[in-house]
């Protein structure tokens, strides 16, 4: 079992920034951490990932550039930058851990609000 701990969201207004971050515990040998999003009355959507071995990254086409995402050397933490934040990026984001490759366990998530 793999616990996921989120923290780091918050109101903030248009064009500003915050920074999630996302602590493992537990059996923390996943081979990928990512991030997702779920937004009022919509389904749960990929936002970004970090696949530990190599570290490559993923991200949705409606955070390209503006959110990053990067993990500690220990590979139990994962962080997202979020920068020119819009009101469309309000949700709950959840930190989310795979195990044989598909994400199984879940943080509780963080709101992010975004004022306009």
């Amino acid at each position: 079992q793999v616990q996921l701990v989120e923290s780091g969201g918050g109101l903030v207004q248009t064009g500003g920034s915050l920074r999630l971050s996302c602590a493992a515990s537990g059996r923390t040998s996943s081979s990928k951490m990512g991030w997702f999003r779920q937004a009022p009355g919509k389904g749960r959507e990929f936002v970004a990932e970090l696949i530990w071995s190599g570290g490559r990254t993923l991200y949705a086409d409606s955070v390209k550039g503006r959110f990053t995402i990067s993990g500690d050397n220990a590979k139990t933490t994962v962080y997202l930058q979020m920068n020119s934040l819009e009101p469309e990026d309000t949700a709950v984001y959840y930190c989310g851990a795979s195990s044989r490759g598909i994400y199984r366990y879940w943080g509780q998530g963080t709101q992010v609000t975004v004022s306009s």
